[in-house]
């Protein structure tokens, strides 16, 4: 939550943190800001709502440029979305200029302290504290001659030693025009090393098209940047080795391309993504799955008894899917736990218990908490995510890359669906070291393989989902129901419409509904079905006559040579029939294009929906 991005060299910042801005503005949308040092004093421009909106405050302030500047965009957590309180904050006698991301949690003894000595706050927020803190700081000590970044860095030492929280920060001062310093604890951040420049920003989308060369901040690390230096220390143990990765992401993956919106574009994205989720990973010499960064010996792996999924959100009913998986076809008990839940929980876990921590961004708080609970106790954690370098991916013992392209719409889709192939791979993998039999691995593998296709043939649903959009899009309530496989399927569904749409939606797994919510039925409440060919299709069809029993109206995601449905159901949305373990990846697909419609419908901003930022890297 929360986007940072800045920039030192020579030419004007300005351009840069703008477009990074606006790459980075799924991150946070409630206000934002830049600052810029033109060598002679640093100027600021913040303004309350989109980036829009402070462009053309910028367009109010002429001549604003400096080639070192700083810009932010913010998702509230201190104090209401206003000016005073949108970054960038200073601290001291405007000595300190920066922008943060992270929760600060003991800022109010911090702050209490800071007025008693004569420190004056402008705004409601915690990140405030940091800019006083950094400038008390530098009141105590004096830049020394043969090392006079020497004096801001140990300011930001001290600050940062008195936090108790998270933070990703980016800090100019203002006698010093010619450094820039980032610090990160819990908040990613990422340095783009560039030739007689360096750009920071709160994850590698703004740098693509400015730089080749990246290096991920660790936690605790602090970065030194000037137009041609760049040096990194660690906050108690002194200078750190670069490790310096090539950048993966290209421009066009960050871009709309044509598309109206990027949850659009990221949804016919997804059979390409399941193409990459999928290369390399299948050995059909052996029937089985190939993961080169669990960094767990088939031995080690065979004596696991029981595994732990965990996540947030969409990550969670991935998770879901991949328990089923897990349970059918690898005989491993497995048990699926909320992050937020997981993290305050003191669970009785056996030492054969090995922990997934799923998440597209890799840097989830809840999840990132959770995992580093369990491996303090002991047990072995190995993380599912999309972003190389990314808080999880090197705080985890190992783990697989989603390998599905930067994710920007708020609602995920195309990780979603990455990851139950992934989940799909790894019970492959953990299904043949124990009872799978090579056949039946090699029937896996000949499924999994036609999966893209599949989706790709799903997609062609669009135009019908449209007009059954257009049909509901006044509805308040929807009901999603499925079973077995598909009960995840509903979940997800419901959520996706309640994140872009604000329609209130609940899944269930379709056997429930008479427990409950049935009580919700009437002529105004639709009911989605996910009803393709399987082992349970009778008995959701005889949750469907409930429904269609008593007035409510159905829209059916079923099979394509299915024809018994249309007795009952309204609309029916058709997919391409795979098998069950496979039906989750297939009938989220009109889900998503559903819930797109509807808000588009409403008139509501599908990639930002209000209150939500793509990563919550915050608690």
């Amino acid at each position: 939550m929360c986007g940072i991005v800045g920039y030192i060299g020579k030419r004007d910042s300005l351009d840069f943190l703008m477009s990074g801005l606006r790459r980075l503005e799924y991150r946070g949308y409630d206000s934002a800001g830049v600052a810029l040092h033109d060598a002679a004093e640093v100027h600021k421009c913040r303004s309350v709502g989109r980036i829009d909106d402070l462009a053309a405050a910028l367009e109010k302030q002429p001549g604003v440029s400096g080639t070192l500047g700083i810009g932010h965009t913010r998702w509230a957590t201190h104090g209401p979305a206003t000016e005073p309180n949108a970054h960038p904050h200073v601290g001291g006698d405007n000595l300190v200029t920066l922008v943060h991301n992270g929760v600060i949690e003991n800022f109010q003894i911090l702050k209490e302290d800071l007025i008693a000595k004569g420190y004056h706050f402008q705004s409601d927020t915690d990140s405030e504290v940091i800019a006083h803190l950094i400038a008390e700081g530098l009141s105590k000590s004096s830049p020394s001659e043969t090392d006079p970044h020497a004096h801001y860095l140990s300011a930001v030492q001290r600050a940062v030693a008195k936090l108790r929280g998270t933070y990703g920060l980016a800090i100019i001062f203002k006698d010093e025009p010619n450094l820039l310093i980032a610090a990160r604890f819990g908040s990613p951040l990422v340095i783009g090393v560039g030739r007689g420049e360096h750009f920071v920003a709160s994850d590698a989308s703004p740098l693509a098209g400015h730089t080749d060369r990246i290096v991920y901040l660790a936690d605790h690390q602090i970065a030194m940047l000037t137009a041609d230096s760049m040096t990194v220390t660690h906050r108690d143990q002194g200078r750190v080795r670069l490790d310096v990765q090539p950048l993966e992401v290209g421009e066009d993956q960050v871009s709309l391309e044509g598309y109206d919106h990027y949850m659009l574009k990221e949804i016919f994205e997804q059979p390409e993504a399941l193409k990459n989720a999928i290369r390399g990973r299948l050995d059909e010499e052996n029937a089985t799955a190939i993961f080169g960064g669990l960094n767990l010996t088939p031995q080690q792996l065979r004596s696991v008894n029981r595994i732990i999924l965990t996540g947030c959100g969409t990550s969670w009913h991935s998770a879901l899917v991949g328990e089923y998986l897990l349970e059918e076809f690898a005989r491993i008990p497995v048990e699926v736990e909320y992050a937020s839940e997981l993290r305050y929980r003191n669970p009785p876990l056996e030492s054969d218990t090995i922990v997934f921590g799923i998440t597209q961004s890799g840097e989830t708080a809840d999840t990132l908490a959770a995992l580093r609970e369990m491996k303090r106790k002991g047990h072995r954690t190995l993380a599912l995510c999309n972003v190389v370098g990314s808080s999880i991916a090197q705080n985890a013992d190992g783990g697989v890359y989603l390998h599905a392209g930067p994710e920007i719409g708020v609602a995920s889709t195309k990780a979603y669906t990455s990851q139950c192939i992934v989940l799909a791979l790894l019970t492959l993998y953990f299904g043949r070291l124990r009872h799978l039999s090579f056949e039946a691995g090699k029937q896996m593998i000949e499924e999994i393989k036609r999966v893209p296709a599949a989706v790709q043939e799903a997609l062609s649903c669009d135009q019908q989902v449209r007009e059954v959009a257009a049909k509901y899009q006044s509805a308040t309530n929807f009901l999603y129901l499925g079973r077995q496989y598909n009960f995840p399927t509903a979940l997800e569904g419901a959520l996706k419409l309640k994140e872009i749409s604000y329609i209130h939606a609940e899944g269930y797994p379709a056997a429930e509904m008479k427990h409950g919510p049935i009580a919700l039925v009437d002529e105004q409440t639709p009911s989605v079905f996910i009803i393709p060919r399987g082992t349970v299709y009778d008995k959701v069809m005889s949750n469907m006559e409930e429904v269609h029993a008593r007035g409510g109206p159905i829209i059916a995601i079923t099979s394509h040579d299915d024809n018994r449905i249309t007795e009952i159901a309204e609309d029916v949305i058709r997919i391409p029939e795979v098998p069950e373990f496979l039906q989750p990846i297939v009938s989220v697909v009109p889900l998503q294009l559903l819930s797109y419609h509807i808000a588009l419908a409403r008139g509501c901003d599908v990639d930002k929906p209000r209150n939500l930022a793509k990563s919550v890297t915050v608690e």
